[in-house]
């Protein structure tokens, strides 16, 4: 029996079109506001107000899954997206438009924690890996697709939002047509989730590194790419290129996790985040230089992920989603705001200076745990 059953293939449809939406704002908003001659800290607050409301929609979206299930939950994290979207063509400014990317990031949140969630509920334990391989290409497609989107039509203000807005709504429309039960004890699971941060604490520490990471590379790049000279086009395809990266990534990074270790494997990926952020900063051919961030950055929350879950039993797998999402969250919440900051006072390479710098600190964690950890297992 196939474990890609209906709800599941529909489920991952509306993240489709949901994700190309989420990858077209996130790469257009901080350079509308660069056209607009905002300076640098102020396009990093935007995109902090988007991860902190990224942060509250991840603490609340459990208390709307037990009250409503996944297909309410769903459909009510799409309209609040979609509302923030029409919201930056109803206001243009600087206070407004945090507010609206705050409602945007509350329902990118919530969309991430219900399909997560669901098809966590969905699997078992030997099949999550699968469906979290399958999440995750999903995801990533859409973010490539969004950004040649944004190489390919027009970048405009109003010319955008329309067509981005219905993507929003139209991702309703796949489970319309299908209900994803979930299976009752996992799904009531009351494990409290901050007592588990200690208990998985570098895996958990692994996911704040890599929404640092991440979240600087999404929401400071293009401006980064912007102030060297790069055409809007150029950019989208410099993001596509770094995000199909990270597609290519995923698989053998799963299978040589599964093969030498989560441990070894984390090691490797960071070694590699800290050289391409030195060759970035050598002036390096930036095609090659990218495509190491995007192949090995792009990776780092999924080892980081399972090597937690590790540390778990099976009925606290949906707390610890939960805790993983949070951490990944605030390192993502602290990533472009520190960094917007630095940039504004210093240079535009502080970008990559501060990857490497907290790439370097993880890294010094790991060695310290050689030994201790076990090899994965299969429900990981």
């Amino acid at each position: 029996m196939t474990i890609y059953t209906r709800p599941v293939l529909l489920l991952l449809c509306g993240l489709l079109l949901l994700t190309l939406a989420m990858a077209v704002l996130n790469t257009l908003v901080p350079l509308w506001l660069a056209h607009d001659n905002l300076p640098t800290w102020q396009v990093g607050m935007v995109g902090s107000a988007y991860f902190t409301g990224n942060l509250v929609g991840t603490l609340i979206t459990g208390w709307v899954i037990k009250r409503h299930g996944f297909n309410r939950s769903y459909y009510l994290a799409s309209v609040i997206f979609a509302v923030g979207c029409v919201g930056l063509g109803l206001m243009v400014g600087f206070w407004s438009w945090m507010a609206w990317r705050f409602v945007a990031g509350v329902g990118c949140a919530m969309i991430w924690v219900v399909v997560e969630s669901a098809l966590m509920c969905s699997g078992t334990s030997r099949t999550r890996g699968r469906l979290l391989a399958a999440y995750m290409t999903v995801y990533y497609i859409g973010m490539v697709v969004g950004q040649l989107m944004v190489s390919k039509l027009s970048t405009e203000l109003m010319n955008v939002l329309p067509w981005a807005t219905a993507l929003v709504l139209a991702a309703i429309l796949p489970l319309l047509f299908t209900h994803i039960v979930s299976d009752g004890d996992e799904h009531r699971d009351n494990t409290p989730v901050w007592p588990m941060l200690r208990q998985a604490r570098l895996g958990i520490n692994g996911c704040i590194m890599s929404g640092i990471v991440l979240g600087s590379l999404y929401g400071l790049m293009p401006l980064y790419l912007n102030h060297q000279g790069v055409s809007d086009s150029g950019i989208g395809f410099w993001m596509a290129l770094m995000i199909s990266a990270g597609i290519v990534g995923q698989w053998p990074m799963g299978r040589l996790a599964d093969k030498y270790g989560r441990l070894l494997v984390l090691r490797v990926q960071v070694f590699v985040v800290i050289l391409g952020c030195l060759a970035m900063l050598s002036n390096a051919a930036m095609g090659p230089a990218l495509f190491v961030l995007g192949a090995f950055g792009f990776t780092l929350y999924p080892v980081a992920m399972a090597w937690a879950c590790e540390r778990i039993e099976r009925h606290q797998l949906v707390a610890m989603n939960q805790a993983l999402l949070l951490s990944y969250t605030i390192g993502s919440l602290i990533g472009p705001t520190i960094t917007a900051l630095l940039m504004q006072n210093y240079s535009d390479n502080v970008l990559f200076i501060m990857m490497a710098a907290v790439s370097f600190v993880y890294l010094m964690m790991l060695l310290r745990k050689a030994g201790q950890h076990p090899t994965p297992v299969a429900h990981a």
